[in-house]
Formats: C-alpha cells, sequence, structure tokens
C-alpha cells in the first residue's frame, strides 16, 4: 500500500504548492478544534458566574471570530483537497488513455473493453477519493483528535479518562467494520467492471442478440452479474447500518460518564459547571471524525486499489516499441517479405515462412479459404502485430527502422467492417485533422465519384453519420473509407476484403474508387469479386498460414490447382446472384 501511495502522490509534484498548504490547514485547523469549546467554558466560569457581562462580549464577539476564520479555512481546505484529486484524476486519466491509444493490439485481444472502461473511468474516479478523502483528510482527522485529546487531558485528566472508558468498544468495532466494507467494496469494483464489460459487449451486439431471439437469455445472465453488485452493496450497507448506531451508543455511554462523574466532582467543588460544558463540546468534537475514521480508511484502500489497477494499465508492456528512426515521408511501396513467420499465441502459428515481393505500382491479391493468414500478412505490414522471425521491407528498409507512426501514415486501409466514429461526413473522412481542409476533401470524392452521393444527404458534408455510422448503408460507409484511404496518399494501400459487403447500388462507384485508390500505388488486395482479383498483376494462394500458388490470373487457371478451384466456386456463386 506504502509504495502504491507513493505513486499516487507523485503524480501530485506539479501541484506541490497545494497539496503542502492543504496540510499546513489540516495543521491550523487542528489547532483551532479545541479553541471554541475552551472560550465557552472560560465564559461560564469566568465572566457568567462572576457576572462580567462586558468581558463576555468580548468573549462572544473572539468566538464569533474564531468560527468565522475556522468556517473559511475548512471551506478552503476541502476546496484545495478536492480540487488537488480532480486535477490529479485529469492527469492519470489523460496518461491512461495515452497508453491506450498506444497499446499493441493484441492487448485488446485478450482486455476486455469493458474493464478497460472501468479502468479509465470508474477507477480513475476512485483515486480522486485518495486526496479529497483519503490520506490528507485522515491526517486531518487524527491531528483533530490528538488536539482535542490532548486540551482534555490539560483540563482534567480523570474526567477525560472516564470519557474514553467505552473507546476499547470502538476500536473493536471499528475494526470490524473497516473489514467488512474493504471487502464489499472489492466485491462492489469487481462488479463494476463485469457489468460494464457485460453491457458494453452487449450494446455493440445487440443486432444479434435480437436477430435471434436471444434477449431472455442475455437478460438473465445480465440479472446474475447485477445481482451480485447489489448483494455487495447491501453488505456495504449493513456494515454502515450497524457501525453507525454503535458509535452513537458508545458516545451516549461517555456522556453518561461524563455527566456521572463530573457531577460527582461538581458537588465536591472538583471542576466547574464550564468544564463540564466543554467536555460535552469536546466529545462531540471527538467522536465527529472518530465516526467517518473507519470509512476514510476504507475508501484510502479502494482508491489505492484502485490506483493499483490503473497503474496495472500504465505499466503494462504489452505494446509496441518505436525505436524506429526512419521516415516513411518518401516512401516508394517496394514491399518484400522474407520467410515471415506470425502467431497470435505462442506455439500455435499462422504465417509459415510466407516470401513476396510487391513491385513498386503492382497489384497483388491473396487469396484462399478462411483461416489460410489473409488478413494476418495485412496486419503485420504496419506493425499492428510483431513478427516472430523473417524480415519485411518496404523500399529495402525493415519496417522495424521506420518510425512507427511515419510508418502507418503511408499506408492506407480499407477494411471489410468499415468503423465511423460519431460525428460528420467530414470528420470521417479527415479523422478529425484540423490541417485538411474541405477543399481538399472534396477533391478527393469527387476523384472517386461519390460527391454527388455525399451532396444529397441532409446536410451534406455536414451530415452526422452517428455512433458506428449506423445511418449509413454498409456501401455507403465502404465509399467514405475509400475516400478516406485516398485523402491521406498512401504509398501502399491494403483492400481486405473491402468490396465483399457491397450492395448492387454501389458496385460501380465501388469499381470506379478502387481502380483510382490503386493507380500508381503499391496494392495488396483480399477480394471475392472476380474483376478485382483478375486485374492483380500477380495472385498470391494461401492455406494454412504458407504460399502455396503464385502467379497470374491466366497461368493459375491452366494450372488447375487451388486458385482454379477457388476461381469456379466464385464464378459460381456470382452467376447464381446474378440469375436472382
Amino acid at each position: 500500500m506504502k509504495k502504491s501511495l507513493q505513486k499516487l502522490f507523485s503524480f501530485t509534484k506539479p501541484y506541490r504548492g497545494s497539496l503542502y498548504v492543504s496540510i499546513a490547514m489540516a495543521i491550523v485547523l487542528a489547532l483551532l478544534a479545541p479553541v471554541r469549546p475552551y472560550l465557552i467554558q472560560l465564559s461560564v466560569d469566568t465572566y457568567i458566574s462572576n457576572y462580567l457581562w462586558q468581558g463576555l462580549l468580548w468573549v462572544c464577539g473572539l468566538h464569533f471570530l474564531v468560527l468565522l476564520v475556522e468556517g473559511g479555512l475548512r471551506f478552503w481546505f476541502l476546496y484545495r483537497i478536492n480540487w488537488l484529486g480532480q486535477t490529479v484524476v485529469n492527469d492519470i486519466r489523460k496518461k491512461v488513455f495515452q497508453k491506450v491509444l498506444h497499446q499493441d493490439v493484441a492487448y485488446y485481444d485478450n482486455t476486455p473493453i469493458g474493464t478497460l472502461t472501468t479502468r479509465t473511468i470508474n477507477d480513475i474516479e476512485a483515486v480522486n477519493d485518495v486526496f479529497s478523502e483519503g490520506i490528507i483528510s485522515i491526517v486531518a482527522d487524527v491531528l483533530t483528535i490528538v488536539s482535542i485529546m490532548v486540551v482534555m487531558f490539560i483540563t482534567d485528566w480523570r474526567l477525560t479518562l472516564i470519557c474514553l472508558l467505552p473507546f476499547p468498544i470502538l476500536i473493536v468495532a471499528t475494526y470490524f467494520f473497516k473489514e467488512s466494507v474493504k471487502n464489499s467494496f472489492q466485491r462492489v469494483r469487481n462488479a463494476i467492471a463485469a457489468l460494464n464489460a457485460f453491457v458494453q459487449e452487449h450494446l455493440t451486439g445487440m443486432y444479434l442478440t435480437q436477430a435471434f431471439a436471444a434477449e431472455q437469455k442475455e437478460a438473465y445472465k445480465f440479472n446474475q452479474i447485477n445481482k451480485e453488485h447489489r448483494q455487495a452493496n447491501i453488505k456495504a450497507i449493513f456494515a454502515y447500518s450497524v457501525f453507525f448506531p454503535v458509535v452513537e451508543i458508545i458516545l451516549a455511554t461517555s456522556m453518561g460518564l461524563l455527566v456521572w462523574f463530573g457531577a460527582r466532582q461538581m458537588l465536591h467543588y472538583e471542576v466547574t459547571a464550564g468544564v463540564i460544558i466543554s467536555f460535552v463540546l469536546y466529545l462531540n468534537l471527538l467522536f465527529r471524525p472518530l465516526r467517518m475514521l473507519a470509512d476514510k480508511f476504507n475508501v484510502l484502500q479502494m482508491g489505492v486499489i484502485a490506483g493499483e489497477r490503473v497503474f496495472a494499465v500504465l505499466d503494462s508492456d504489452v505494446y509496441l516499441k518505436n525505436k524506429g528512426t526512419q521516415s516513411a515521408d518518401k516512401m516508394r511501396g517496394l514491399l518484400c517479405f522474407d520467410n515471415v513467420h506470425f502467431s497470435y499465441k505462442k506455439d500455435v502459428p499462422v504465417l509459415r515462412g510466407v516470401s513476396f515481393q510487391v513491385p513498386v505500382g503492382k497489384t497483388l491479391a491473396i487469396v484462399g479459404h478462411t483461416g489460410a493468414g489473409k488478413t494476418s500478412v495485412i496486419s503485420i505490414i504496419n506493425r499492428l502485430y510483431e513478427i516472430e522471425q523473417g524480415t519485411i521491407t518496404i523500399d529495402g528498409i525493415d519496417i522495424r527502422d521506420y518510425d512507427i507512426h511515419s510508418l502507418r501514415r503511408k499506408i492506407g486501409i480499407v477494411l471489410q467492417d468499415v468503423f465511423l466514429f460519431s460525428g460528420t461526413i467530414l470528420d470521417n473522412i479527415t479523422l478529425r485533422d484540423t490541417s485538411i481542409s474541405k477543399e481538399s476533401v472534396m477533391a478527393v470524392t469527387k476523384a472517386i465519384g461519390i460527391h454527388d452521393f455525399i451532396m444529397r444527404l441532409p446536410g451534406n458534408y455536414d451530415f452526422d453519420v452517428m455512433e458506428r455510422g449506423n445511418t449509413l448503408s454498409q456501401g455507403q460507409k465502404q465509399l467514405l473509407s475509400f475516400a478516406r484511404a485516398l485523402l491521406f496518399n498512401p504509398a501502399l494501400l491494403i483492400l481486405d476484403e473491402a468490396t465483399s459487403s457491397i450492395d448492387s447500388e454501389t458496385e460501380q462507384l465501388i469499381q470506379q474508387a478502387i481502380d483510382k485508390l490503386i493507380q500508381g500505388r503499391t496494392s495488396i488486395v483480399i477480394a471475392h469479386r472476380l474483376s478485382t482479383i483478375r486485374k492483380a498483376d500477380e495472385i498470391l494462394v494461401m492455406d494454412k498460414g504458407a504460399v502455396i500458388e503464385r502467379g497470374h490470373h491466366d497461368a493459375l487457371i491452366q494450372a488447375k490447382g487451388t486458385y482454379y478451384h477457388l476461381y469456379q466456386a466464385v464464378e459460381h456463386t456470382t452467376q447464381v446472384h446474378s440469375t436472382i
């Protein structure tokens, strides 16, 4: 816990001034805590009992002044520690999101998105409690308790000991309360992560859930996770419901002992009425922080645990190392694979010694059955995944020697499953790059023949596509992805099944867009449509992660091998669709 707290407080380094001011105010507030009860004792024993009304007015004025100062300091103290917490949380959240942005894609293959959402939002928000209700607030409360008890012992040590007799019971009750709430909060955090992961996944896949009438089954699963969340919270609520009445009973017991012993002392003129009255106030001031101290320790522990989960993301080493320095700005696009081996999981090979070369400005088509390794080939070109053996070079330079951001800017990708962000058509084509003008975008859309389609939309380039582009058809989304790829003028173009989900109405536009995209560019195409395959300068046939055939379309047809049978199957499917 100490190490985690040190890491959390390392984020306060730019704000050390606010931290030190908060600690100083905590000390001042602790010293001021017993002042007002003492002034009341002084008023009763010195001025009221002796009918010194003028002096009493001065004491009341002083009391009012202390009250104003204490109230002002407490306001500023609470504001500063909460300001500090929110500022640190803001910095941590930015760091976490930057880390998430640069994680290896393999990290997302093994980490639920809902869990990352919890780390980025809920857990980081819990870290705020370390500052607003945690360590600084605990220090302030402990100093207040010490300050009050010192004054009580100085005033009357015997009366203080009598009042504190029930305290061992409070310590035991606090320990059990702290442990119970700690376990409950851990269950709550785990349940929140599970809820986020489940809801995110099922909202994304809602179409599939409804299409297969699986609503009841998924609702049952959700109810089970939600039930665990409820039970964890109820257990925490039960602990609070028991603890706070126990504290009140202990306070009442202390008050009873104060009245009993204080009355005896007063009868023997060993204590004054002012002392008894001040002790009533001292006990109330003493129990107020004691009542919340156990809860604050739990909040601190939960904040630290949440911080450890956040640090697990920040400290993760599962990301591609960008050690390359070579700029890709002048990349021409000569692509070469030399004995490349790759696997997503250890000892489960996906690519086995793949070798090929694509000359500058030429098009390579990759075909094969599902699972042959086609998509894996294109996933390692821009270093979304790291290869295990062999080399991949572009223009004779190992892709690991390129600066990864420079490399990726020169590789255009059009995928089968197009992802669009919430926002306008213009935002999705430019990816919110404000340096790209609307005129440049329009020049690109006109070049590939989709400008008229965009202008027919309500608001044209300012049309809101909504989440994941739900207001557009699959064909329209695909057209926008073509424009996005062309806008950044890539030297190397990758089309992954980019024409497999296109409706017949936009097929002509798609073909025109593809022709424009691949013109003068090194291109790798994974396609089902015959027209795209035929136009390729070379065709690579893959099976089980290896290249089994390669050559031009006519030569591969004449060989009557795997490609011939694949081609016949595609041609048959096309004829059936034409007939329909």
